[in-house]
């Protein structure tokens, strides 16, 4: 592959990343919410999201994806609409919850894993990514096949959010940990932790 075109896209990579956006908004959430291990299995799921991206864009979805256009608009309601679901009981259980939040029994990884992955998969600005950005480096004529050089880029991709979204996890558990010093404050925190979840569903909607 193009050594040029690669940081090129390292570069790239790493600001949008950094560019607050549902995923990073919904891993502050589950980290604020329930701790440093829901937060670090958020940030596994979503990327396990986007491996399964990969995979699928170098097998041809995304040329797929854009013959039909009408399918990203479909992923994204429906993404929306299972962030709300999870908001929405986030905020009823405040009604039985009486304790610190991060005091309770946290979700099971599968739970919390198979939670953020569907999410990932459902956000369409993972697709995006690999319809519009990803095809702009690479490159014919360099004796690498185009489904490796996606594949890789793909996995770079990965890699990236698994350590900038492992960083705000752990960053963000530790300032929830110091503001849930009460139950009342407990409380809030997960009232706010549910209100973020709304704003990422809100946010889902708005990309296209």
């Amino acid at each position: 592959m193009d050594p040029k075109l690669l940081l090129l896209f390292l570069g790239m990579d790493l600001l949008l990343i950094f560019t607050p956006g549902p995923d990073m908004l919904y891993v502050m959430a589950r980290s604020l919410g329930q701790g440093r291990r829901t937060g670090l299995t958020a940030v596994a799921g979503i990327c396990g999201g986007y491996a399964v991206h990969t995979v699928l864009a170098a097998a041809g979805l995304a040329a797929a994806l854009q013959a039909v256009p009408a399918a990203l608009p479909v992923m994204r309601y429906a993404g929306a609409a299972y962030l709300v679901f999870l908001a929405v009981r986030t905020l009823l259980s405040l009604r039985h919850r009486t304790g610190p939040v991060l005091g309770g029994a946290p979700e099971p990884v599968a739970k919390v894993l198979r939670q953020s992955m569907l999410t990932a998969l459902l956000n369409p600005k993972g697709v995006l990514l690999y319809l519009s950005l990803m095809p702009q480096f690479i490159s014919t004529g360099t004796g690498v096949p185009l489904g490796v050089q996606l594949t890789a880029l793909g996995l770079l991709h990965v890699v990236n959010c698994a350590l900038l979204y492992g960083l705000i996890a752990i960053a963000t558990a530790q300032a929830s940990r110091a503001l849930t010093g009460t139950p009342k404050a407990a409380r809030r925190i997960s009232a706010v932790s549910g209100t973020m979840l709304l704003v990422v569903a809100a946010a889902t909607l708005g990309t296209h």
